[in-house]
């Protein structure tokens, strides 16, 4: 059985070419992970500035709230974006560990 030895910058591993699919799979679950995790920031990230611009117009004292509000729901959109993150990176790293089993036999 021929072994394929794939790049990984942080730690390099060999796996059978019969588990390549699904360890393929596994990193593009991974990548998209960290994407989602950057949209949350973003979003976050514009809910900041408009709230930041809600705040600075002193014609409409009455729209401060709406900025209060944006800053609330963007601190929301970050602390759920990051333990969403963390739980499935935490469920990938369980999954992308290697067998002990197979490197004695």
């Amino acid at each position: 059985m021929r072994k394929v030895k794939l790049s990984n910058p942080f730690k390099a591993r060999i796996i059978d070419e019969k588990l390549i699919r699904e360890h393929l799979a596994l990193e593009r679950t991974k990548l998209a992970n960290e994407r989602t995790l950057l949209a949350y920031i973003r979003a976050s990230l514009y809910l900041l500035i408009g709230g930041l611009a809600l705040l600075q117009i002193k014609e409409y004292p009455e729209l401060h709230w709406l900025g209060y509000g944006a800053f609330s729901v963007s601190i929301i959109f970050l602390s759920i974006g990051i333990m969403r993150y963390i739980h499935l990176n935490k469920k990938l790293n369980k999954l992308l560990k290697p067998d002990n089993s197979s490197e004695n036999t």
